[in-house]
């Protein structure tokens, strides 16, 4: 509740440390201090995403199904953003398609279909967003890998692994490629033609023939400071299954040579002389997952002061008291046999740090240490301790500095559930140490999934009971329900992303957590240390104290979102803008129309517009005096550019050998699909269309710097999307393109954008189908200068559009048709994704038992409410064919931001 969260803030300006030698009265400063983080936590609130999906993998054909929990400040479900966007991202960090959908009370359930069409066998990862969240210099997005297998016509099945024998010079890579049939069978005695491709071009190429166990050692060499690098590419391999078959397959070679690293985090920040230091240390991989380790610490003279064994994923802890002006050097051995030495960071002569136990399961125990130096430096003076977590100020207190050590212990009932960051300050204002702990109390929503029987027959109805309470009392929840074939779908549960995982933990956290729900899954005491390792060496999103206390308040750029909207400018051929301008939008598909009329400088806006996505709008000014004069210009729509995956430890290399189950069930479900085989015809080349063809450009190079096929914008929906992430050398900022590389060097001229010659506006390009495409050219440089200095621009984005066949005559009435109006526009804007049903079969009809069942996802729920008064609901499904052991998955939320998760299981035979 609301009330909650104001005494919350309260109760923080009134906590002060229990110790005689701590102040009892506040300072002003320390009051400045909380009410300052507390106006910018409240006046510009976090929002954070979970996605439920109704399972962790799936197959071509299938259909993803999920359910948007979006919180704000408190995990209280958002009441800030009403539209939520969900990114589909492929292994080439290309986007595939975006999914636009309305958030009510806080929550969205949508999917999306791997059609045939747009999806093929490999990794993918999704990214959820609001564009809120576009603020935040560190926002967190919702992140999750998925992978997606292919059993429809599958010709070959294959296991790659990888040996790295590179050398300082020499980058050296040998892969070994098994090759099968759909039924286990090797191609034995097979021709393979393979290359390395990185950024379009073909770096290393070979053949060779299988054995009799449809084995293939593919040998890979280049330069170390090659311009292009096989880290950095695929291997693709052609296998003549027949003399005329081929068949293609690709694999990532990113992670085939794999380093190591290990860093070292004092608690606190520092590493201080003259007091004991506890240090975490964090071993990985280059794949980015962890990697046993242990080792020792040395001084500068050889002597041995410390030694470290990693004790969770690479992760571990040592204590040792460093001397001031002495350096430290770990030499480390990693399980895999190889050796490194690495510095330790620094010793300060001089500090003061913050650190804390956990171990308490009601409190935390917090200790202030400083060192003699700065002990005797800084005696008397004031030093101040702030908690915050979950967007809220929960502790405060200050003391004078009388003694180097100070122990006090804060309850943890003070917290929500999650992470706490404990900040240090000096008198002034200023942050001297940081610690994290995660807070593991009873503020959980308490999720009771029950079933009348253990044990179901195949397609027999089962009933499913939900009871959500709170500190015993029943409470409203707002569920989400996946029930799944675990025999056909097994998961290790560590690994699983879950409402707890996202929001409690990795929504706080800077890059990458492996296995995070190993933290909430059985919790034990090993655990929750394990944890604390986490956090010591995990970097924490929040907003800077410095810029707080300062009054460098966040910049708001992009306001909430609270509906669809469509604005622009209407301008005459002159560029004066129009103002009181008549404006018509008008949606054919809903028989909707709407008026809208220009503010004095010409803007206009039409606000919470309801449409599906694929639907057309069209604004006209032609009710205007002289409207032939008179042109619209839209305005774009903020979106944050594709990056990197975050999450890419979790893709998986080998899907055919991890999904084995999985897709020889799928083979079974889909029998009825098919794959067309590609047929080659033979005919004249059609002359191919580039800005040659028009005397604007003729002044270019005749070779573009990068060039796009139209091919490879199959699937794109947005073209202007596509192309923030596949135009090389080109940055895409505050709706403009720019020269990355002069964009880099402070040179803000933005890029001309040509279609068919012609010079328009970025919007434009919203207005274009990627099937309409022949090609889209980029060029960097204008050597001639000829068209940059015509038309003040800096690089250039050809875009062109494929021809149509000659020998159509057409009117001259449909020609004028053909021709752009400048006073009306016609375009299809993205609107909300289209809502469907899950599909669940009734066996109530004995006439429908002679189908067979082969779901996988045997029921999905998105909108399971429980009773206010009781707590409680019930819903009932029928199983599949599949024997074995059915999971039922329960996630939710109450009003009051308490959430939680509860698995089920029941056996069906």
């Amino acid at each position: 509740m609301k009330i909650f969260r104001i005494l919350v803030v309260l109760l923080s300006f009134l906590s002060v440390l229990n110790l005689s030698s701590f102040a009892q009265t506040d300072t002003v400063s320390i009051n400045t201090i909380i009410s300052k983080t507390n106006k910018v936590l409240n006046d510009f609130p976090t929002e954070k995403i979970y996605l439920h999906f109704d399972k962790p993998y799936y197959a071509v054909a299938d259909t993803v199904w999920f359910k948007a929990y979006v919180t704000e400040n408190q995990n209280f479900l958002s009441g800030i953003s009403k539209i939520v966007y969900v990114d589909v991202i492929n292994q080439k960090d290309s986007l595939i398609q975006t999914i636009k959908l309305p958030l009510v009370g806080g929550v969205a359930a949508g999917n999306f279909p791997l059609s045939m069409e747009n999806y093929k066998q490999g990794n993918y990862h999704v990214r959820a967003y609001t564009l809120w969240m576009l603020n935040s210099t560190d926002p967190a997005y919702f992140n999750k890998t998925f992978y997606v297998g292919e059993a429809i016509d599958k010709e070959v099945k294959t296991h790659i692994s990888y040996k790295n024998l590179s050398t300082d010079k020499q980058e050296k890579i040998d892969a070994r490629v098994q090759f099968k049939d759909l039924n286990n069978k090797p191609y034995a005695n097979k021709n393979v033609n393979w290359q390395v491709v990185t950024s379009y071009t073909t770096i290393a190429r070979g053949r060779g023939t299988t054995d009799a166990n449809g084995f293939l050692t593919i040998s890979m060499t280049a330069a170390q400071k090659a311009e292009y690098q096989l880290q950095k590419g695929e291997l693709i391999t052609t296998l003549n299954t027949t003399e005329k078959d081929v068949v293609t397959n690709s694999f990532q070679l990113k992670n085939a040579a794999v380093n190591k690293d290990i860093q070292f985090f004092a608690e606190g920040g520092n590493l201080i002389s003259g007091i004991e230091n506890k240090v975490a240390f964090k071993a990985i991989k280059s794949d980015g997952l962890g990697i046993n380790a242990k080792g020792t610490i040395t001084d500068a003279d050889g002597k041995q002061v410390a030694t470290f064994t990693a004790q969770h994923l690479g992760m571990g802890s040592f204590t040792f008291t460093p001397e001031n002006g002495k350096s430290y050097k770990a030499a480390v051995a990693y399980a895999d046999g190889t050796n490194q030495n690495v510095n330790l960071p620094a010793v300060s002569g001089s500090g003061i740090t913050i650190k804390a136990s956990n171990a308490d399961a009601d409190n935390i125990s917090i200790k202030i240490a400083s060192n003699d130096a700065f002990f005797q430096a800084n005696q008397g003076k004031l030093f101040y301790v702030i908690a915050q977590s979950k967007g809220v100020v929960c502790y405060g207190a200050q003391t004078a500095l009388a003694n180097k050590e100070y122990t006090t212990t804060i309850p943890k009932n003070k917290f929500p559930m999650g992470i706490a960051q404990f900040t240090l300050f000096a008198e002034n204002g200023k942050p001297l140490s940081e610690r994290l702990i995660f807070v593991q109390n009873k503020n959980t929503l308490s999720l009771a999934v029950t079933s009348p029987l253990a044990t179901y027959g195949p397609k027999k109805k089962v009933k499913i009971n939900v009871s959500t309470k709170k500190d015993g009392a029943p409470v409203e929840g707002n569920l989400s329900v996946s029930v799944v074939d675990e025999t056909k779908v097994p998961l290790n549960e560590d690994g699983a992303t879950t409402i707890l995982t996202s929001l409690l933990l990795n929504s706080d956290l800077k890059g990458y957590v492996e296995k995070p729900n190993y933290y909430f899954n059985d919790t034990d005491a090993k655990k929750v240390g394990d944890l604390d390792l986490l956090l010591l060496t995990q970097g924490y999103r929040s907003y800077s104290y410095t810029d707080i206390i300062a009054n460098r308040i966040p910049k708001i750029t992009i306001l909430p979102e609270q509906g669809i909207e469509i604005s622009g400018i209407l301008r005459m051929s002159n560029g004066i803008p129009v103002r009181k301008g008549q404006l018509l939008l008008t949606i054919p598909d809903k028989r909707f129309n709407l008026e809208g009329v220009t503010d004095p400088v010409g803007n206009f806006k039409f606000n919470n517009l309801v449409f599906n996505d694929s639907s057309k709008v069209t604004i006209t000014a032609k009710y205007n005096v002289n409207y032939k004069s008179m042109a619209i210009s839209l305005n774009g729509t903020p979106a944050p550019s594709v990056s990197r995956n975050f999450n890419a430890p979790d893709e998986v290399l080998n899907i055919d050998s991890t999904l084995t189950s999985y897709l020889d069930n799928s083979k079974k479900q889909y029998s009825y699909l098919h794959t067309l085989k590609d047929v080659t015809i033979k005919g004249t080349a059609v002359p191919k269309v580039s800005h040659k063809d028009y005397p604007a450009l003729s002044g270019l190079g005749q070779l573009a710097d990068h060039e796009i096929s139209g091919e490879r914008l199959t699937g794109c929906n947005l073209l202007i999307n596509c192309l923030q992430t596949m135009a090389t050398g080109v940055t895409y900022v505050d709706n403009q393109f720019f020269v990355t590389r002069d964009y880099n060097q402070g040179k803000k001229i933005p890029m001309g954008v040509f279609i068919n010659g012609m010079m328009v506006d970025v919007n434009q390009i919203n207005t274009i189908e990627a099937a309409n495409v022949e090609s889209i050219e980029i060029f960097l440089r204008d050597e001639l200068g000829l068209v940059n200095r015509n038309n003040n621009i800096n690089g250039v984005l050809v875009i062109n559009q494929k021809k149509a066949p000659k020998g159509t005559k057409i009117s001259k009435s449909q020609l004028l048709d053909m021709l752009p109006k400048n006073y009306e526009v016609s375009f299809s804007p993205q609107g909300y994704d289209k809502e469907r049903q899950f599909y669940m079969p009734k066996y109530d009809v004995p006439a429908n038992l002679n189908r067979n069942d082969l779901r996988t996802t045997i029921y999905w729920n998105p909108k399971v409410i429980t009773d206010k008064a009781t707590g409680t609901s019930s819903f009932d499904f029928y199983n599949a064919d599949g024997k074995g052991q059915y999971k039922v998955i329960v996630e939710g939320i109450d009003e009051n931001g308490n959430i939680g998760r509860s698995i089920f299981r029941y056996t069906v035979k």
